[in-house]
């Protein structure tokens, strides 16, 4: 993480230092225009399940640049601590970042997805946006392992572009775990983790209305959409929040540390 920017909350054990969707794309194409290259994570309650049960997401999450406040809870339990955050994610990242990429003359790449729903999001972006140069898009064959030799020569070939900043839409964990593998290896590349955002950008899915966005609802929709492939998801998102929400200020208010001070 960033050691110049302070933290501003601290959930189930993982720091978040960006407040606001304009900091992170202020602070992400500053570090482009000095030549640095960065990684950026969107934290939800689906990545604290995953960041629990997998080392090697956990450090991944522990090491990356900026970590943003992804959806309604995190946002309220980093309010809990007085911090001020607001929501930035994947999904709305992806448009404003292009098109300071633009106005900064920073080409862009996009990894991840199907390679059919990274055209049709280009030609979208690149229309909206004159003067992005979208250098390269690269889906990889299903099963892709961010550990792969292949990972390393996708990468390589992103990088030959030209391209500083890369959009990585493999999902979790596979997009922190690629990106901070890479982040490594290209340090002069900033490397944002953005979910199913292309696909939104490409029409390929449809994300949730507005009104489920502003009311922190946007999970009840994805669900209603999918029920069987999100059902047990959200299942483990609920009891993790309960855990860290109601039963770790219960844990810390009978500890016995807090009894002696009594």
């Amino acid at each position: 993480m960033q050691p110049d920017l302070p933290v501003l909350a601290t959930i189930d054990g993982q720091k978040l230092n960006i407040g606001a969707q304009a900091d992170a794309i202020r602070l992400s194409i500053a570090r482009l225009c000095a030549g640095q290259g960065f990684t950026l994570f969107t934290l939800n309650l689906d990545h604290l399940v995953k960041r629990r049960a997998a080392p090697a997401f956990r450090a991944a999450y522990g090491n990356a640049t900026f970590v943003t406040a992804d959806g309604a809870p995190i946002v309220a339990l980093a309010r809990r601590q007085g911090a001020h955050i607001s929501r930035a994610t994947g999904a709305d990242l992806v448009e404003p970042l292009c098109a300071a990429a633009a106005r900064h003359g920073l080409p862009v790449c996009f990894y991840g997805s199907r390679q059919d729903i990274l055209d049709a999001a280009a030609r979208r972006l690149a229309a909206a946006r004159p003067g992005l140069v979208i250098a390269a898009s690269m889906a990889p064959p299903q099963g892709f392992d961010p550990a792969s030799a292949q990972a390393l020569a996708d990468m390589a070939a992103l990088a030959d572009s030209g391209a500083r900043l890369c959009f990585v839409a493999l999902g979790a964990p596979k997009q922190e775990l690629f990106a901070a593998r890479m982040a490594a290896l290209h340090p002069g590349i900033g490397f944002v983790c953005i979910g199913a955002a292309l696909d939104f950008v490409a029409g390929a899915q449809k994300r949730a209305p507005a009104f489920f966005q502003r009311t922190g609802m946007e999970w009840a929709w994805r669900l209603a959409c999918e029920p069987r492939r999100l059902a047990m998801r959200y299942l483990g998102c609920a009891l993790l929040l309960a855990d860290v929400a109601l039963l770790d200020p219960l844990r810390a208010l009978l500890s016995p540390a807090r009894k002696v001070r009594g």
